[in-house]
C-alpha cells in the first residue's frame, strides 16, 4: 500500500458546495474518497488520450437499441464476431417489446477498444452506446 499523503486545496465557496453535493449524491464516505475517484478516473483518461496505441484497458461499452429494426442485431452480430479477440463477455437485456440493452465487457488495445466502440455506436438503430476504460494497471 503507498503511503497517504496529506495536501490543502483551495476552492471557492460556491465550488466546494457542489463538490459536497457531488460526494453526498455518489455516497462517498469522505470528500478524499472523492478527490481519489476524480484523479484516478482522470490520469486514466490522459493515459488513454495520449497513447492509446500502447495503453492496454479493460471497459464496458453499454448499447442501447430496437432490435425489431431491420438487420441491426445481424450488422451488431458481425461486428461482434470481427473484433471477438476484444470481446471477454455480453450481456443482453430486454428492456421492452422493442428496446434492448446489450453491456460488451472488452479488453484489449485501448485504441482498438475506441475504434469497436466507435463502429458498434455509429451503426444506424443504435439509440445509445458509451463507451468506459479501465486501464490495466488500475484492476483490482
Amino acid at each position: 500500500m503507498s503511503d497517504i499523503v496529506r495536501f490543502s486545496v483551495s476552492l471557492e465557496a460556491d465550488l466546494l458546495e457542489r463538490f459536497d453535493h457531488h460526494c453526498t449524491e455518489g455516497k462517498f464516505a469522505t470528500r478524499s474518497e472523492a478527490i481519489r475517484q476524480l484523479l484516478r478516473e482522470a490520469l486514466v483518461d490522459e493515459a488513454v488520450s495520449e497513447h492509446p496505441e500502447a495503453t492496454e484497458a479493460a471497459g464496458t461499452l453499454t448499447l442501447v437499441y430496437d432490435h425489431h429494426r431491420p438487420g441491426l442485431t445481424e450488422k451488431l452480430t458481425e461486428i461482434q464476431h470481427r473484433h471477438n479477440h476484444l470481446i471477454v463477455s455480453t450481456t443482453h437485456v430486454h428492456l421492452d417489446h422493442h428496446l434492448c440493452l446489450e453491456v460488451l465487457i472488452l479488453r484489449g488495445r485501448a485504441d482498438k477498444l475506441r475504434e469497436l466502440a466507435a463502429e458498434l455506436r455509429g451503426t444506424k438503430g443504435i439509440r445509445k452506446g458509451q463507451l468506459v476504460l479501465a486501464t490495466t494497471p488500475d484492476i483490482p
